[in-house]
């Protein structure tokens, strides 16, 4: 039986392939106030607003591509049993072909009623080069929204990202400053017998992880051979 690795990814494997961070000092929040575009409030005062800054985060992703981070993460799967906990709402890591990916803040390529958006009739794929506009209505006839946990909202696939958590081996976390709730609970309360983060920068690495100061596409070079390794043993 293959041993489970849980991988919790953030802005820095994204940023890699070009895409935008969000707390980075020249990253969306210095451009942008999160409370105007990416906050239930900002919706519902501006939702023109709120859409534009998504209609161009959708199209953005058209002109990226996974990179060696993505890809030695999907690769692991011929050798564990992997499950990604992502902070990230691309869709980077099902293009690098990964098979097993919980979203916990939602999915810039799905869209979804803006009265219910756990409701699964409502949620549905749309072309990330067609614009969500005013007018745009989902199968319950309100407007469509982006897929996408804003400030104010629960974080519903964080139950299933708990449930990833209860059987760990190796968990490992890449580009994420875990300075974000609810993931970075996710840290504090691993039993996995392996802890790794992978993170150029000096974060709040918890007691018990080992720290490669790589970023996301030098640090998984070292680290898949290692696993390898171990998996061959």
């Amino acid at each position: 039986m293959k041993k489970k690795i849980v991988i919790l990814s953030g802005a820095g494997i994204s940023k890699e392939s070009g895409i935008d961070t969000f707390r980075d000092k020249d990253g969306a929040w210095a451009k942008f106030n999160p409370d105007e575009v990416a906050s239930i409030d900002g919706w519902n005062k501006n939702p023109e607003k709120v859409l534009a800054f998504y209609n161009a985060r959708r199209r953005q992703l058209l002109e990226v591509e996974p990179n060696r981070a993505h890809e030695l993460v999907a690769a692991l799967e011929e050798w564990y049993d992997v499950t990604i906990i992502t902070q990230n709402v691309d869709n980077l890591h099902e293009r690098a072909g990964s098979s097993n990916v919980i979203h916990l803040h939602g999915e810039l390529s799905k869209v979804c009623s803006s009265t219910d958006k756990e409701d699964p009739e409502s949620i549905e794929f749309r072309p990330l080069d067609e614009d969500i506009i005013i007018g745009d209505k989902a199968k319950d006839g309100s407007q469509l929204r982006p897929y996408i946990v804003w400030f104010g909202e629960p974080v519903p696939n964080m139950y299933y990202a708990a449930n990833a958590m209860m059987e760990v081996d190796i968990f490992i976390i890449i580009g994420t400053s875990l300075l974000v709730s609810p993931a970075n609970v996710l840290a504090v309360c691993s039993n996995a017998a392996k802890n790794i983060v992978i993170d150029p920068n000096d974060v709040n690495v918890p007691e018990g992880f080992f720290h490669i100061k790589e970023n996301a596409t030098n640090g998984m070079e070292i680290l898949y051979n290692s696993l390898v390794k171990l998996a061959q043993s």
